[in-house]
């Protein structure tokens, strides 16, 4: 058991590492975007935009990835030759470009029949969402080559290019807002700029490893064996990501039509939230999908059984405690990163609205993105899919329900409560499977997470005592250090607390992830974690 948490924290270490530099840039963007474009209709404008070729990324990229792609590729590694696996990275490599330029083109065309739903059309919003739109065709090209990376375990490259992608926006922000006179637009440039830069990085990565691709006819693609494994996989997922982001759609004609500003703040307190969520669930999602599709491939339940378990209760001790002190210091958080120039106190009013209940969902969206792969890996896409339409539904209801009374922070809670239900739909379905013995890792992981719990709130009791005189000390002061200073100690005051008891207590997945990171050793990785993977560099050599 110790093993196995020590090599599942060395392996998301690094990638956590990179994730958190890009998530943090990513902090940095919304607040360049704050700056010049603040909450104002120009801001809802470019959110709009480049929420929709956002959410079609999601759909064609990231899930189709690492729900059909990769478990296939690996089986491609072990089972077949160097010529087949050029074959069906030719014929997905096709079929990628094909689906997504033809979107584009099509997107570019009807863009003034969609925009419409989402509240006051203006000429800017159009301009914004044309401009933007190829981004969705090159991010899926670089989410191919990620896909081929990850199959044999390589995270680096892929968790660096957000980096890029990131620094891209925010030199072109400053760069080009006063020459096009329009910080929107500068954006705009940079979204494509940057997702262009991000396949690009990846690519050499790709052919270092030996896997080379070209593009074949449509028909040879369709008719090639593996591409119809990935499509048949993906099917029911399109359905099950259509829902959820036709989630993200509804919300958002919800949010544009509750009045200006509500958009945006919902979009700055989501940036908050996937700060946390992005840099730890998603790393760690990313890295035990290989071991888990791993064991699935050598009926290795035992295994199988510990990683996601270890994963979950990892979840646990990151999310819970940053939840109860996101709660307590939200408003000093939220005044600190983004109030300035445009940012004015009621754009943190509406901003703090959304990410109290934003942040209350962030434990369940968390464990979602580590039980979903065990899923992927027994290639059962039908069940995350179901529980994705279920959760659509009430997402959709509590939303239309609560956005009157509660504004943007009923759209913010729906999702939390939704999340939840997500959650507790995914754990049934996987009770049903004879693979994971569901009752022992409920029991396990539901103590773990309570005892969490009650330590967070012991430690968030102080800090709520303590807020109000420690800001008034450096009331007065810069922002940097009116606010900032006051939540360094704050948290240090929380996290000093939390440790102690997590000491105190012993705890194994604190005491696996210090010993990773105070302790000099070598790799522990358990030998049956040696896979097809060590097989497959035989005859595609490269650095992991």
């Amino acid at each position: 058991m110790k093993i196995m948490t020590n090599s599942l924290v060395q392996k998301g270490s690094r990638l956590s590492l990179l994730t958190l530099a890009s998530r943090v840039l990513g902090l940095v963007r919304e607040m360049t975007k704050a700056a010049f474009l603040g909450t104002s209709a120009l801001s809802d404008a470019f959110s709009l935009a480049f929420m929709i070729p956002n959410l079609l990324r999601r759909l064609f990229a990231e899930n189709s990835i690492s729900v059909a792609f990769i478990p296939t590729f690996r089986r491609h590694l072990e089972q077949e030759s160097r010529e087949r696996i050029k074959e069906f990275l030719s014929s997905t490599f096709t079929l990628v470009t094909f689906a997504t330029t033809s979107t584009v083109a099509i997107g570019i065309a009807v863009a003034p029949l969609i925009i419409p739903f989402f509240g006051t059309v203006t000429g800017e919003t159009l301009l914004l969402t044309r401009i933007m739109f190829p981004y969705l065709a090159i991010i899926s090209i670089a989410a191919f080559f990620q896909g081929i990376l990850n199959g044999i375990k390589i995270f680096s490259p892929s968790g660096f290019t957000p980096i890029l992608f990131n620094l891209i926006i925010i030199g072109s922000t400053w760069l080009l807002s006063p020459i096009l006179d329009n910080p929107a637009r500068a954006m705009a440039i940079g979204v494509v700029a940057g997702g262009f830069v991000q396949a690009a990085f990846q690519l050499p990565f790709v052919l270092k490893n030996g896997f080379r691709f070209s593009f074949v006819s449509p028909a040879k693609a369709l008719r090639d064996p593996g591409t119809r494994t990935v499509l048949h996989l993906i099917g029911p997922t399109i359905i099950g990501m259509a829902a959820y982001q036709l989630n993200d759609l509804v919300s958002t004609l919800l949010a544009g039509n509750a009045g200006e500003g509500v958009l945006s703040s919902l979009q700055y307190s989501l940036r908050l939230q996937e700060l946390i969520l992005g840099v730890f669930a998603v790393s760690i999602g990313t890295v035990i999908l290989p071991d888990l599709s791993g064991y699935a491939a050598k009926k290795e339940w035992t295994p199988f059984n510990r990683l996601l378990s270890n994963a979950m209760n990892t979840i646990a001790l990151i999310t819970i405690p940053i939840t109860f002190y996101s709660l307590v210091s939200a408003e000093g958080l939220i005044t600190l990163l983004f109030k300035t120039r445009s940012f004015t106190d009621e754009s943190v009013a509406l901003t703090l609205k959304a990410f109290t209940w934003h942040i209350c969902g962030l434990y369940f969206i968390a464990v979602n993105r580590i039980i979903s792969p065990s899923f992927y890996a027994q290639q059962d896409s039908r069940s995350p899919t179901t529980a994705g339409i279920v959760s659509f539904g009430v997402n959709i209801a509590l939303a239309a329900a609560l956005v009157l009374p509660m504004g943007g922070g009923g759209i913010a809670l729906a999702l939390s409560l939704s999340s939840a239900a997500n959650t507790a739909l995914l754990v049934w379905f996987l009770g049903k499977k004879n693979t994971v013995d569901v009752r022992a890792m409920l029991r396990s992981t539901l103590l773990y997470a309570l005892k969490i719990l009650v330590f967070s709130v012991i430690a968030a009791a102080p800090v709520c005592f303590a807020k109000k005189p420690l800001y008034a000390v450096f009331a007065g002061q810069n922002r940097l250090v009116s606010q900032g200073v006051p939540l360094f100690i704050s948290f240090l005051l929380f996290a000093g607390i939390g440790g102690l008891l997590l000491l105190a207590t012993k705890d194994p997945v604190a005491g696996a992830a210090f010993s990773r990171f105070t302790k000099k050793r070598a790799p522990t990785t358990s030998p049956d974690a040696v896979d097809a993977v060590s097989e497959a560099h035989k005859n595609f050599p490269g650095e992991s």
